[in-house]
């Protein structure tokens, strides 16, 4: 890396660069001497580094804003070119919709401002633009309230840019930015309260998150009354200020706001639904805040505006250290804030590890930087997270179902990176709680997550301080063979039949081979279940060694089940089979189930009907294993077609570039071949007839190419299609079947909207409130007090039924809200075979919420 680069990038930092020193006005007095000597020479590269630094440390804005500044005074036409470029990514960003992006750079040009390298009207009038925007979107005349996200998210900018900024503009512009602040508050007096109680981590409404919008305002008003003075946002620029005045302070030209599609021309729930998705999805909340934490953990005398700014910090640090865990630790220790901040980093990491409706990256990924954390800061971060587990284990019965699927994940992949060390003792009174309490459940799928991630005797070992908790460890892990030597004593011929088939197997037989001793031998004497039940039991205990033997196993015979399990009944049977074999393994059973349907031996349909069948819906309440299964066989279809519509689009972006170059290709051609003259009546060849040749061939072969191309695409569309057509069958027999089992054990509601005699009042629901499910805070009661009116700080007391349906109805809104991209273009035909009129209202509140649709269908 050249020297100016490292110190560009470095600035900051305690590092070698800057002999360790932490001083920021050494730092860019250091850098911007580096800088200003490259300028004649790099100054192009170091345009385009600059902004690239700016952009992804975007907590060192105020240093980079206070070397350009510098910079200005030595070479204006520099930072003219910088600030244009500035102004072409910006739109760039808007254009594209690139939320980060456009977040950062408003930042960064109201930086500039303070720098004197932009006028302050001109930071103004961008402000105006996007605020202007923001009111046209949410106006029902003139714009689209149901792209509301993206009105909200352009306030946001602005907001979430003025503690960077906003004394300053006080100070220059006072006049121009009371009409900003008048016009956010405008706007907020037209724009919809949103509460998101679809995305809620918690189910509980009394501890539902505000509206971040309005506490976003609520923050910066406080922010204004304290003079703009903010301890988290450094100011550099103010010790340089007696030069920066001398410098030209630049213009920032205008912006335009993309305008949001119009409106649906008939307004319906379904309508207004489709295009309230499409905008959350563009223009997502990129934080919910968990406040698990009492406010006595954080710091007292830090302003309200102090919890976002540091907040912005870590989820900038995360957002552009994704896949370098070390470099995003080291960062997020060290951010430029003069008061301790390990419980609000604790926060923000578990808000985002369980973020709604996805976490923007995958979960491994903030697994690895807690890790990191604790070990750089073993003092104090260790006590930090395990505090934050407490929290969340204490309030674990509202925790969202997906939240709760996640945090066992972690906290067990956690504790396997520290030797399995917990004190579980604190939590050994769970075993005096109902089987289905959720704190037991919670801490019987953590052990046996860890089983999977160790071995059996070493977790054992772990709760040495809580013995009695082994009660609460899965079984060890070893095969159910129906035909083993004990077992098969019991059906000797049909053990037998299985010996002679593994036999037959070891010699390593072409799967035909074995196909015609099957058909041979067992199906005339078994009959069809039992050459099933001996054929599957026999390969999955000679596959049982290992993932690869199991994967060899399906590799090489594969095509024998295919040819017995032809159809959707013989592949249930083969799933049971597969249960049976690996009854003491849900980590087993769930490969070997997602292997086969990955080999297309086992469809998603036969694995939903599996799933639902009275064995397993017995334990929706007190087991992860078959939602384990359930998800799998979703994900895996859902998948399937992300990856065909990628696809599809790189092939088209090649169709388009094929046409390019079969069109050149036969351009050059023709242009040869018009030098092929007459000359009295005789052809005079103009050009080598070498290079005729090859350019014949040439266009010959890039005609080609495109006829390929095409075929690509054509073929993949008819995947695509059909792929469609698939899981639109997945979904309607998934939600059917989630009506069935429901239907069975939500409580009869009369016509009157009353409870029918005979059912448990704690499961009562007006149905003559159906709105008020939508807004939980003005009923003052939420799903969760409904259906269990009786929470007290004792001993668990939710019946049994009552959290069947708590939990079914909650993994139906982590399903509704997880594929919602793929539930919406189908919702019609879900409309009129499940989510009928007379549709039990938490059911129907269930999967709403997931959709984030309104409940009362008005628009």
């Amino acid at each position: 890396m050249s020297s100016w680069r490292s110190f560009l990038l470095r600035i900051g930092d305690k590092c070698s660069e800057y002999g360790a020193n932490t001083d920021f006005k050494e730092h860019i007095e250091t850098c911007y001497g580096v800088v200003r000597r490259e300028l004649e020479h790099s100054g192009d590269d170091i345009l385009l580094y600059l902004l690239q630094c700016a952009e992804q440390l975007p907590h060192k804005i105020p240093l980079y804003g206070t070397v350009v500044g510098l910079l200005n005074l030595e070479d204006e036409d520099f930072v003219r070119r910088l600030v244009e470029k500035t102004q072409t990514n910006l739109q760039d960003a808007l254009n594209s919709g690139n939320c980060n992006r456009i977040r950062i750079l408003l930042r960064f040009v109201t930086v500039l401002m303070c720098s004197k390298v932009l006028q302050p009207g001109a930071i103004v009038v961008t402000f105006e633009t996007l605020l202007s925007s923001a009111a046209t979107t949410v106006d029902e005349e003139k714009g689209n309230p149901y792209w509301q996200a993206q009105a909200d998210f352009y306030v946001i900018c602005i907001l979430s840019s003025l503690p960077w900024g906003g004394a300053e503009l006080l100070e220059q512009v006072p006049e121009e930015i009371d009409r900003v602040m008048v016009g956010i508050e405008a706007y907020l007096s037209i724009r919809r309260h949103t509460s998101g109680t679809g995305y809620s981590v918690f189910e509980d409404s009394e501890t539902g998150e505000a509206d971040f919008v309005e506490d976003l305002w609520s923050r910066i008003q406080a922010l204004s009354n304290n003079g703009w003075k903010v301890d988290s946002v450094p100011r550099p620029h103010l010790s340089f200020e007696a030069l920066l005045v001398s410098g030209k302070s630049h213009d920032f030209g205008p912006i335009s706001c993309p305008e949001p599609p119009c409106p649906p021309s008939s307004l319906s729930g379904i309508t207004c639904g489709k295009q309230m998705h499409e905008a959350e999805s563009k223009y997502h909340q990129r934080l919910r805040r968990l406040n698990i934490f009492p406010a006595s953990k954080f710091e007292q005398d830090i302003q309200p505006i102090d919890r976002f700014i540091v907040e912005e910090y870590l989820l900038d640090v995360l957002l552009f250290f994704n896949g370098s865990r070390k470099e995003c630790a080291f960062y997020m220790v060290g951010l430029p804030v003069p008061f301790r901040y390990e419980y609000l980093m604790a926060e923000t990491l578990f808000s985002q590890l369980l973020l709604l409706p996805k976490p923007p990256f995958k979960q491994i990924y903030y697994t690895l930087v807690i890790i990191d954390l604790c070990k750089a800061l073993p003092g104090a971060f260790p006590a930090v997270v395990a505090a934050a587990v407490r929290s969340l284990f204490e309030k674990i019965a509202e925790l969202d179902m997906e939240c709760r699927s996640r945090l066992t994940l972690w906290f067990s992949h956690h504790l396997s990176n520290f030797q399995f060390f917990w004190p579980w003792e604190e939590w050994a009174y769970v075993l005096d709680l109902p089987k289905w309490a959720p704190q037991r459940v919670f801490v019987q799928e953590v052990l046996e997550r860890e089983v999977r991630l160790s071995y059996w005797d070493k977790v054992k070992q772990s709760i040495e301080n809580a013995p009695a908790l082994e009660e609460l460890l899965p079984p060890r892990s070893l095969p159910n063979f129906k035909y083993g030597p004990e077992d098969g004593k019991e059906r000797p011929e049909q053990q037998t039949l299985s010996s002679e088939l593994s036999n037959l197997i070891k010699g390593r037989p072409l799967a035909r081979e074995v196909i015609s001793w099957i058909e041979e031998t067992l199906i005339p004497t078994q009959g069809v279940e039992v050459t099933l039940t001996v054929v599957v039991q026999t390969l999955l205990d000679i596959g049982s060694k290992s993932f690869t033997h199991l994967i060899t196993v399906l590799e090489r015979y594969g095509q024998v089940i295919a040819k017995i399990c032809s159809d959707e009944d013989k592949q249930l049977l083969l799933i049971e089979e597969v249960s049976s074999y690996w009854n003491n393994s849900a980590q087993m059973t769930a490969i070997a189930i997602d292997r086969m349907m990955g080999y297309r031996l086992i469809s998603n349909l036969a694995i939903v009907r599996w799933v639902f069948s009275p064995e397993n819906v017995e334990q929706f309440h007190t087991s992860d294993r078959p939602w384990e299964i359930l998800r799998n066989a979703v994900s895996k279809t859902y998948n399937r077609i992300c990856d065909l519509r990628k696809e599809i689009s790189s092939l088209k972006k090649g169709v388009v570039l094929a046409e390019e170059a079969a069109t050149k290709s036969k351009a050059e051609l023709e242009a040869a071949e018009v030098k092929l003259s007459l000359v009295n009546g005789e052809p005079v060849l103009g050009e080598n007839p070498m290079r005729m040749k090859r350019l014949k061939s040439h266009a010959e072969k890039t005609k080609e190419e495109e006829i390929s191309v095409r075929d690509s695409l054509e073929a993949k569309e008819a995947l695509l299609a059909r792929a469609i057509d698939e899981i639109e069958a997945l979904i309607l027999s998934l939600y059917k079947n989630f009506l069935r089992v429901l239907m069975e054990r939500l409580p009869d509601v009369s016509i009157e909207g009353k409870l029918q005699p005979g059912h448990s009042d704690a499961m009562a629901i007006d149905l003559e409130d159906a709105s008020a499910m939508e807004g939980e805070k003005e009923s003052g009661k939420s799903i969760k007090s409904q259906l269990n009116g009786r929470r007290t700080s004792g001993p668990y007391d939710v019946g049994e039924k009552e959290q069947w349906c708590l939990s079914t109805l909650g993994f139906m809104k982590a399903f509704s809200r997880q594929y919602a991209s793929e539930l919406w273009p189908h919702i019609e035909k879900l409309d009129a075979e499940v989510l009928t009129e007379n549709i039990h209202p938490l059911f129907r509140k269930s999967v709403y919420g997931g959709l984030l649709r309104p409940i009362n269908e008005i628009c």
